[in-house]
């Protein structure tokens, strides 16, 4: 059920599907302005004047219908994603169908012989009381950060089926997390921190005393509960699995992400974990056909985890692991100025791009990264007390850097699984890429060496329909090659890999070499 808030001044930028219900409202409260029911209805037409109306306004404007079928045919099904729609449920009691679609292509889909009538799919109320708030939306009227608008993620809540990452676990693999912050809470006052472990051998406890993995919690599904609703992360009802590898001040080495990654492949069905997060780089050189970390987190995603790294902030320099590696999604950031419109989006000097060791190129889209504020561990953080520039108050911490971007598209693609839970890896992040903005004229300062495919739309990756798969004759870890069980990859054609065929034993870890590792994806000047 759809409903919203009657406000004249928001009119313009809400989906058409809620000035259906304001003027539903409206036409209750002040019957003398209603119209009179001759208005909407064109015996000579097949579309309903309201959806005329909308398509004249706005023909971009995307409306959710119901198209009324005159025979028992599936061409207006057809006809509807061929034109961009998406069509939702079947009505098969009155021989029709429930479609989301542009609404200039309404006529076309109208003259259709097949088709009897489209009309709104209205929104419908008790008739005991009127609620002016839609009981499934997130309330963005106190939201102050930008970055979830720039992104489209408030127009993924609020537009049926109201995703906002309910029932989908990320992983973060960081350096802990505050699981008692209230942003990470869920509606019943429980932590959505589902499971913690720590594997860093130098801290006994899963608590977040450098600060840094509650922050990247924070972005992918704080719910802004500390701030009235002032500071929301992408997904903001999604589970979370703490992994902390990094001691209380920070430190940690390869081998302590890589355990990390090791606890996520042994758990991640106990747990549904979908996607994980790594906002850190190892600080070696290394082409990623060698590197332990690349190997293990090829590992995840060959098990049907989606993996979202962070570039770095070495500008046009080196791109260390495990940003380097093919298969995994490598976020670069984007100054956001605090705008929700990105035609001001800059890409900072920080943000790391270019070719890799075997020539490939990074990153693969981007998301804001500049001035990001979400939620602070605690007042005796590292980074509260070394960076005190950066606070903003007990419960809220400003950062910048690659460590930031990628938790926005970790988000993103607990959100697009949320909404088609059956894409594999390469699909997602064929889709994401695919759906990335980089139209000159709503971002003049896209770059495609800095940005790759463009920015994060989450949007229109959830709107989007390929199913085609990147990494398509992308080679694998050598290491993977190696080991007690090997995965047999001659007898494999890429596009119909057998998923969860590449396990821990593919590696011989004892006879790697490892380096260290830092937060090489925070940016301190401001």
């Amino acid at each position: 059920m759809i409903q919203a808030n009657v406000n004249t001044k928001l009119l313009k930028n809400v989906s058409a599907i809620r000035i259906v219900y304001a003027l539903v409202i409206l036409a209750l409260a002040l019957p003398a302005l209603a119209p009179t029911p001759a208005r909407w209805v064109d015996p000579a037409g097949k579309v309903h004047a309201f959806l005329k109306d909308t398509a004249a306004r706005n023909p971009g404007e995307v409306v959710r219908v119901i198209v009324q079928k005159s025979a028992q045919s599936d061409g207006p099904e057809e006809m509807t994603r061929d034109m961009g729609g998406k069509v939702l449920s079947e009505l098969s009691i009155i021989n029709a169908f429930v479609a989301q679609m542009p609404s200039a292509n309404l006529d076309k889909l109208a003259s259709s012989s097949d088709v009897r009538w489209i009309s709104p799919d209205a929104p419908v109320q008790e008739a005991s009381k009127m609620s002016q708030q839609c009981g499934e939306c997130i309330d963005t009227s106190n939201l102050v950060s930008a970055y979830p608008q720039s992104v489209g993620a408030t127009r993924v809540w609020n537009t049926a089926p109201y995703l906002q990452g309910q029932n989908v676990t990320v992983a973060t693999i960081d350096s802990g997390v505050n699981a008692d912050h209230r942003d990470l809470r869920g509606a019943n006052g429980a932590s959505r921190v589902i499971a913690e472990v720590n594997v860093n051998t130098n801290s006994n406890n899963t608590d977040d005393g450098y600060g840094h993995g509650t922050h990247v919690a924070g972005i992918i599904g704080g719910n802004g509960n500390a701030s009235n609703g002032g500071y929301i992360g992408i997904a903001p009802k999604v589970n979370l699995v703490n992994v902390k590898v990094g001691d209380d001040t920070g430190a940690m080495l390869e081998s302590d992400v890589v355990a990390g990654i090791q606890w996520i492949y042994d758990n991640h069905d106990t747990y549904d974990i979908k996607v994980v997060n790594l906002s850190l780089n190892t600080s070696f050189y290394n082409s990623y056909l060698l590197s332990p970390l690349d190997a293990a987190l090829e590992i995840l995603w060959f098990n049907r985890i989606v993996v979202v790294v962070s570039a770095g902030n070495n500008g046009l320099a080196a791109l260390y692991p495990p940003a380097n590696d093919p298969f995994v999604i490598t976020v670069g950031a984007v100054d956001d100025h605090g705008t929700a419109s990105i035609r001001d989006d800059t890409i900072p000097s920080y943000s790391a791009y270019g070719p890799t060791l075997e020539g490939n190129l990074k990153p693969d889209l981007v998301a804001p990264g500049t001035n990001i504020i979400s939620d602070l561990a605690n007042t005796s953080s590292v980074v509260y007390q070394q960076h005190p520039a950066n606070r903003v108050n007990n419960n809220y911490f400003r950062m910048s850097g690659t460590s930031m971007a990628a938790p926005m598209v970790a988000g993103a693609v607990a959100l697009l699984l949320q909404d088609e839970p059956n894409l594999n890896p390469d699909q997602v992040k064929y889709r994401i890429k695919a759906t990335a903005n980089r139209n000159i004229f709503q971002w003049p300062r896209y770059n495609l060496l800095q940005a790759g495919a463009g920015y994060l739309d989450i949007y229109a990756a959830i709107n989007g329909r390929t199913t085609q798969s990147a990494n398509t004759l992308t080679l694998a870890s050598l290491l993977l090659w190696t080991g007690r069980t090997p995965p047999d990859w001659g007898s494999m054609r890429w596009d119909s890999v057998n998923w969860s065929s590449v396990n821990w034993s593919s590696v011989n870890w004892s006879s790697v070499n490892w380096s260290s590792a830092d937060w090489g994806s925070d940016y301190w000047s401001r």
